[in-house]
């Protein structure tokens, strides 16, 4: 994609970095796996074979090493559909990533879901209104791609894991005020999560591969959740299959 940046909107640190990222292009693998809590960066990090840059930003934070001989990034972006959007399309668009693959945590709206699931989102039904800016004579069904998809199922079940593949929903709202979640029920909806589907229309317009894996980590419907220390160091599975086919 060819387009034009004001310097208000480009802007390039002194070190050669981009604004936000403040990461140069030659410590960025084409492959990166992004999170949203910067406390998971070292955790999916501890699993690389070496480790060749370790950058930390505000609350953002990039690993870069390999794992079974492929160069590979690992970043924290943030949560919501805002911060992926700002770092997806910078990914993207100005350091040339090839594959996204976001790693994160996804409350049930399947029933048949349990805690600890893992959930490949194959698309992402959404509240946002982030598809406007394409001007697009119609809704688009935000997807993921068909081959890093195909490979994490495959990875999965070489891991001995069976996850549940189908449409999520990403959400603009944590606190939701509404009964949303029962009608997407309705529609087959597995998961609802805050990302994947601003994740999907960048890589869709850049002409670019990604995909989101969760972890259920709450069910609203009956309460059960699991405690933020266990969500960032015992989510492991989905860690494990990013890594394998990143």
């Amino acid at each position: 994609m060819n387009k034009y940046f004001a310097p208000s909107e480009l802007i390039i640190n002194e070190d050669g970095s981009i604004f936000h990222l403040h990461v140069k292009p030659e410590q960025l693998a084409d492959k990166v796996i992004l999170v949203g809590d910067p406390g998971r960066v070292p955790t999916v990090a501890s699993h690389f074979d070496t480790q060749e840059c370790d950058i930390s930003s505000r609350e953002f934070r990039t690993i870069t090493g390999t794992y079974k001989g492929k160069r590979v990034s690992v970043m924290a972006s943030g949560m919501g559909m805002p911060s992926m959007a700002i770092y997806s399309y910078e990914l993207f668009n100005f350091y040339d990533v090839k594959n996204i693959i976001r790693v994160g945590t996804a409350g049930v709206i399947d029933p048949s879901l349990k805690v600890r699931d893992v959930v490949i989102g194959m698309g992402a039904c959404t509240n946002s209104n982030y598809a406007a800016q394409f001007d697009l004579p119609g809704t688009y069904a935000p997807i993921c791609s068909y081959d890093l998809m195909k490979k994490a199922v495959e990875a999965a079940q070489r891991l001995g894991i069976e996850p549940k593949v189908g449409n999520i929903y990403s959400s603009d709202a944590f606190y939701d005020d509404g009964t949303g979640l029962s009608r997407w029920q309705k529609m087959g909806v597995l998961a609802t999560e805050m990302e994947a589907a601003a994740l999907y229309m960048n890589a869709a317009r850049a002409g670019k591969n990604a995909l989101a894996i969760c972890t259920i980590s709450d069910n609203p419907f009956t309460g059960e959740a699991t405690t933020p220390e266990e969500r960032q160091k015992t989510f492991t599975a989905m860690m494990e299959i990013a890594l394998e086919i990143a």
